[in-house]
């Protein structure tokens, strides 16, 4: 059995010469200092379902995918499943308030994305595309948004405004006779036993609501492609309130508001939480970063034994 200085070094090996890079970019606050990657471990609080099943893995070393066989450390990369030793019934399973889509670049390295991380740990609300072939959004962009900075991005408290006037907008473009009302008659017609105010209230509430959320999973300088596509053009951009990774292939003279994909879907469902569906949170979504955070801890621990913090 390998102990845990020798694989967490040779995890660390691994990344070293796979080199180093972000998968996404959120824009950047000025008045933040980067501090030491490692200085103190950020995700100590996070409330995590227990990590020795892959602690139990990390020491029997790399086992069989049980789909397609190749060997791999906890879970197959392509096929989106745990491998052998971990089995899927000691995984967490989170269940998230909106479906996610991932659309992954072409050229991004399977085994270097943390994408994985999420269809893992919420099977039944992600799904995994690899550009080119992504859905159309267009008959549903009044109820999706795309997790992208920009100048017109919006922030996750504007979310319900804004998905009101993509519904209105959404609502001319199907109707050709956008003058006639059809809002309040269907109120009228569909809801008679209800107050007036309180259909109309409901409908909008229901219009507006925010139902998938879109990430691009790939390194800064390739997301160009994916982010001018035409079946992406008109969808709602929103930016995240400013995190700093832990990722540790953030590239070196980068900001460290760059975060992983992983991590950028944790924080985006921690902001829903509480500005859309106005709720404390108590660690709902923490076992997002399961996996994230224990390859983390492998790493810091190498990078302690190895003498480079």
């Amino acid at each position: 059995q390998l102990t845990m200085s020798l694989n967490s070094s040779t995890l660390l090996n691994e990344e070293n010469r796979q080199g180093l890079k972000p998968n996404t970019k959120y824009l950047e606050s000025p008045g933040l200092q980067t501090p030491s990657l490692f200085q103190d471990n950020p995700l100590q609080k996070l409330q995590l379902a227990s990590q020795e099943v892959l602690e139990k893995a990390k020491k029997s070393g790399r086992s069989k995918c049980p789909r397609c066989s190749s060997s791999r450390m906890f879970y197959c990369y392509t096929c989106f499943v745990p491998v052998e030793t971990v089995p899927t019934k000691d995984i967490p399973v989170v269940k998230l308030p909106l479906k996610i889509d991932i659309i992954k670049h072409p050229n991004e390295t399977d085994g270097k994305s943390t994408a994985v991380h999420a269809k893992l740990l919420a099977p039944d609300d992600v799904t995994i595309y690899k550009y080119p072939c992504i859905p159309e959004y267009k008959e549903k962009r009044h109820e999706t948004a795309l997790i992208f900075p920009g100048p017109s991005s919006i922030s996750v408290k504007d979310i319900a405004l804004h998905l009101q006037k993509y519904a209105k907008k959404s609502v001319c473009d199907n109707d050709d006779d956008c003058s006639r009302e059809p809002f309040l008659k269907q109120a009228k017609i569909e809801h008679e036993e209800k107050p007036l105010k309180e259909c109309i209230s409901s409908n909008r509430s229901e219009s507006a609501r925010l139902k998938k959320i879109v990430f691009i999973d790939s390194t800064w300088n390739q997301t160009n492609k994916i982010i001018t596509d035409e079946r992406l053009q008109g969808l709602l951009q929103i930016e995240l309130k400013t995190r700093k990774t832990c990722f540790w292939r953030h590239q070196k003279g980068k900001p460290d508001t760059y975060l992983s994909t992983i991590e950028a879907i944790y924080y985006f469902l921690v902001d829903y939480h509480q500005e859309i569906l106005k709720e404390n949170y108590k660690g709902q979504y923490d076992n997002m970063l399961f996996f994230f955070s224990f390859m983390y801890t492998l790493i810091k621990n190498a990078k302690c034994c190895a003498g480079k913090e």
